[in-house]
């Protein structure tokens, strides 16, 4: 046998070697999903409308996609949009909440907003107000809502930047901690 037999025998051992290595590590660190890691149901381009124990609307919500989750029973949505409507004897409108994703509990009496947070609702006197966070916890229920990271609220005229927003939807009624403001003329 010559040299060159030899060297080509030893490189084509290699190379099974290598395939047969490589073909036992594909996808070793993926372990496949068991029955209880999977949704229970998926929901694609849906609405969905949520209701208290009184029977009343808490929330309208509208996503691309849900997925429930069999053993918390709670719900992973992407790129949601909520409509939460005013209680009964307010005089606000609805707010619109929108973000990335989101998480709803069991009850649907907790929200957890994360990614690009965004609602739109009114003040008390009727002006446009807009809220931007990373992180928004709703309670529609209660109609309330609370963010410890830093927020962004927009009025016309004015630009509030804190942190630890606790705003009661009910009453319109929105506080920041540790707050800057700027004030524009929007009169011109």
């Amino acid at each position: 046998m010559s040299w060159r037999s030899l060297v080509t025998v030893v490189l084509f051992a290699g190379v099974l070697a290598s395939g047969w290595v490589l073909w036992h590590q594909r996808g070793g660190d993926t372990a496949p999903a068991t029955a209880a890691e999977l949704p229970d149901y998926i929901l694609n381009d849906f609405e969905l409308i949520a209701l208290d124990a009184q029977g009343q609307e808490s929330f309208t919500l509208r996503a691309p996609r849900l997925a429930r989750d069999p053993g918390t029973k709670t719900l992973d949505i992407e790129t949601p949009l909520f409509l939460i409507p005013p209680a009964a004897d307010s005089q606000g409108g609805a707010w619109e909440v929108r973000s990335k994703t989101a998480w709803v509990s069991e009850s649907g009496d907790e929200i957890r907003l994360r990614g690009q947070v965004q609602a739109d609702g009114a003040d008390s006197g009727g002006s446009p107000v807009t809220m931007r966070t990373e992180q928004m916890d709703v309670f529609p229920e209660a109609k309330r809502a609370v963010s410890p990271v830093k927020v962004t609220l927009t009025q016309p005229g004015l630009i509030m930047n804190g942190r630890q927003l606790e705003a009661d939807l009910e009453r319109n009624r929105i506080t920041l901690k540790d707050t800057r403001s700027r004030y524009e003329n929007t009169e011109r």
